[in-house]
């Protein structure tokens, strides 16, 4: 399921809850759902942090030592 769809079932499910008490498979439903979009979160954060390069204002790369290690690791760096 697409994260888009996945966050609109989440708050359909949450905005219910409100209103009127959830079954029980609509409760599996919405935890189940909440992990998997935690779990996309994550891995998409983890990608950003991993692709990101630090500069300082002189230009010199300030990447922390094991942001650069996984970069090369995964081959986007050369050094």
């Amino acid at each position: 399921m697409a994260i888009t769809k996945r966050l609109k079932r989440i708050n359909e499910l949450a905005a219910k809850a409100k209103k009127s008490e959830l079954t029980a498979d609509e409760k599996q439903e919405q935890q189940q759902l909440r992990k998997e979009y935690i779990a996309s979160f994550r891995e998409n954060l983890r990608q950003q942090i991993e692709t990101t390069q630090l500069f300082n204002k002189k230009g010199k790369e300030i990447t922390p030592d094991k942001v650069q290690r996984i970069q090369r690791e995964k081959g986007w760096r050369k050094d």
